[in-house]
């Protein structure tokens, strides 16, 4: 590729009072540019209002999910070469906006933090004042280690569509975290976890879609930990 990349970037601030509208910008083109690079090219070079979210730059932190051409993805991690000339830009969805290209991840984490992602464990005053370690076996941590890799960039939450039709749902990232910690040896919860789960708009509104799965940045794979869990409540 050479030349110039239009990149429709969706722009609104709910604050101002202004109906939401769509920008193009001529970007030029580089090789190994990404998505982030051309939303900072516009903000700092064309058009300094541009609100984005980022961070490390290197898919790591999970700051700058964007919906592109229709996709959930890190701005970070997404190459220009894979998407052509045009590239539309738009907020992830699921996620109350804040202005332009960044939204509100408050229920999110709320979410996260209703499943108890950390040890609970009978020997509050050995894990309050370790004397030791919890040790594991390599099976013991085959068993959750995929789970863990998850960096909380919103982007199976964003395109789950049960969190579309359902916000109370606890949606793909909380649920892969929850199964995270109750197949973890170390962790004494697992009756306690399972009882979040098993209500009128939880684990059992997921209708398998897959579409968590398909946008993980991070081979993750959400919809294995929803249906591991449902596995699990249905022996008890």
């Amino acid at each position: 590729m050479e030349g110039k990349v239009v990149f429709t970037v969706f722009r609104h601030d709910p604050s101002a009072g202004a109906r939401p509208r769509y920008v193009s910008y001529e970007v030029p083109y580089r090789s190994g540019m990404t998505v982030l690079d051309g939303l900072l090219y516009i903000k700092e070079r064309i058009d300094h209002t541009l609100a984005i979210r980022y961070s490390c730059r290197m898919g790591i932190c999970g700051s700058c999910g964007v919906k592109v051409n229709g996709l959930p993805r890190l701005a970070c991690f997404t190459q220009v070469s894979e998407l052509g000339r045009s590239i539309k830009v738009e907020p992830l969805p699921n996620h109350p906006l804040v202005r332009d290209l960044v939204t509100d991840f408050s229920t999110f984490f709320a979410k996260h933090k209703s499943v108890k992602p950390w040890l609970i464990r009978k020997d509050v005053e050995e894990q309050e004042n370790p004397t030791g370690q919890y040790l594991q076996s390599d099976a013991e941590l085959e068993r959750y280690i995929q789970f863990s890799y998850c960096i909380s960039c919103g982007l199976c939450y964003s395109a789950c569509p049960v969190v579309t039709a359902l916000p109370e749902f606890p949606g793909p990232q909380a649920l892969a975290w929850l199964y995270r910690f109750y197949v973890d040896s170390r962790d004494h919860g697992g009756r306690e976890r399972l009882e979040i789960l098993d209500r009128a708009t939880g684990i059992w509104r997921c209708h398998f879609a897959g579409s968590c799965s398909q946008v993980c940045p991070k081979g993750v794979d959400p919809a294995l930990a929803i249906q591991l869990l449902r596995r699990a409540l249905i022996r008890g």
